[in-house]
């Protein structure tokens, strides 16, 4: 292992590729276990959503650092690092005796996700040769798209047979093997020039998405008021450090293009997240319906949308934007109407079946928005570009996370567990579908330029 000096592009490939499938796996099936979890540490939905939360924060503060890592460091070292961060996180969680030490794992998680995702696409990118750069993106993009229709299913059905823990001591032997074949592949190299980091706008940047999310959390309004202005304060010092040390290019954002777009792309990212935590609480709490069943019921749906988005690509190469990306909305509006409207019959089937539908709008549209967005900026912006998309991803996630919970735990607390449950998950859905419309409203103009140039 010390001895080598080669590298093994598919070996490296696969395992990075095996350390980000871990960690977007985990980063859904935690969601299905929010009830027993509930139960077990004797805490309000709004708390246990931190297990979701802090996981995607520490992601998103973690991403606009790649640029910098991958300057600053060997992908050998920065493999390792992320590897074992990861694998201290799980092992954490695996013993996790109280809530405190189950946000620790997972903050761990988080640094080791944060660090690992970004490395597996620059390796692709930087060492691929370009007649197998195509291949190795979908080997790439397969193992983030295929995790996130995996990990209810997987959490709820060991969560229902075993404890939940279990969900993290299965997972121990896949980052092992990551781990020794990483290092494998992956060979020594000589050490790079050291690069100053811009540690100013981390902190600010740190600094306004704790203080925003804790806000969303907060169960007191002199306590919400509190966070949310030192959310703002850090939110101008991050705009005025990065000025001077620039961490992502926000000059970006004056390209009403790329906004728009980001806009509808977010709020799919908030749509995704959202109904991963409140579709199995409504489930298992208002339904009566096991872990496993609330876990195998996001299957379907999850696996149509990954499959979809490779296949819609094809179709935007040949139709352009506007078709496939209005017509993704639109049926994303009636599946979200659909899950509205059967939610009272309790009816497993109508659910499945409203759940699909709004899916298959997801999988036609999800990753042409993706691609359009970015697509609005120049060879030069497309770095800072892709930070900033995947930044405001995992931070969007967070932020309809912790929506979520607050809108339930609010609602269980006014009217009971069972009941509350319900009249939140109504409400949520509302609230997307009026997100929806908008963003087709949003986008559409935009889109019908993009198709326009095609």
């Amino acid at each position: 292992m010390n001895k080598n000096n080669h590298f093994h592009l598919l070996g490296a490939v696969i395992a990075t590729g095996i350390l980000s499938f871990s960690g977007v796996l985990i980063e859904t099936a935690m969601n299905v276990t929010f009830p027993t979890l509930i139960h077990e540490f004797g805490l309000s939905t709004s708390k246990i959503q931190w297990v979701t939360t802090i996981y995607l924060l520490v992601i998103a503060i973690t991403i606009p650092l790649s640029s910098y890592f991958n300057e600053r460091f060997s992908a050998r070292k920065l493999f390792l690092i992320a590897n074992l961060f990861f694998l201290v996180g799980v092992l954490t969680n695996c013993f996790s005796a109280n809530f405190a030490m189950l946000l620790f794992g997972r903050l761990l998680q988080g640094i080791g996700t944060g660090i690992g995702l970004p490395l597996m696409f620059h390796l692709i990118l930087t060492k691929a040769p370009l007649h197998k750069r195509g291949m190795m993106m979908g080997i790439g993009t397969l193992t983030t798209s295929i995790a996130p229709a995996i990990g209810p299913t997987y959490g709820g059905i060991i969560a229902h047979a075993l404890d939940w823990r279990y969900i993290y001591i299965f997972l121990l032997p896949l980052v092992i093997i990551s781990l020794f074949l990483g290092l494998a592949a992956l060979p020594r190299e000589i050490a790079k020039t050291p690069k100053k980091l811009a540690f100013r706008p981390v902190i600010a940047l740190s600094i306004m998405f704790f203080a925003f999310i804790s806000a969303l959390s907060a169960e007191h309004l002199l306590t919400f008021a509190l966070l949310f202005v030192i959310g703002m304060i850090g939110a101008v010092m991050f705009v005025r450090f990065n000025r001077k040390e620039t961490l992502i290019d926000l000059g970006i954002m004056k390209n009403r293009r790329f906004v728009a777009l980001i806009f509808s792309l977010l709020v799919y990212q908030a749509l995704l997240l959202g109904l991963s935590f409140i579709l199995p609480s409504f489930l298992q709490v208002s339904a009566g319906f096991s872990s496993s069943v609330a876990g195998i019921f996001m299957f379907p749906g999850a696996l149509i949308g990954a499959v979809l988005a490779p296949i819609s690509g094809k179709i935007l190469d040949q139709i352009g934007a506007r078709k496939p990306i209005t017509t993704g909305l639109v049926l994303a509006a009636l599946g979200l109407v659909l899950l509205f409207v059967f939610l009272p019959t309790k009816s497993l089937a109508l659910l499945l079946i409203a759940h699909i539908v709004l899916m298959l709008g997801l999988g036609i549209s999800y990753s042409n928005l993706m691609t359009c967005s970015l697509g609005t900026l120049s060879t030069e912006e497309l770095s800072d570009g892709n930070a900033l998309v995947n930044t405001l991803q995992q931070f969007i996630g967070a932020v309809a996370t912790a929506v979520v919970a607050t809108t339930l735990s609010l609602f269980q607390g006014l009217n009971g567990f069972k009941t509350g449950t319900s009249q939140g998950t109504s409400i949520i859905l509302a609230l997307f579908f009026i997100l929806i419309i908008v963003s087709l409203i949003v986008s559409f103009p935009n889109l019908k330029k993009i198709n326009a140039n095609h």
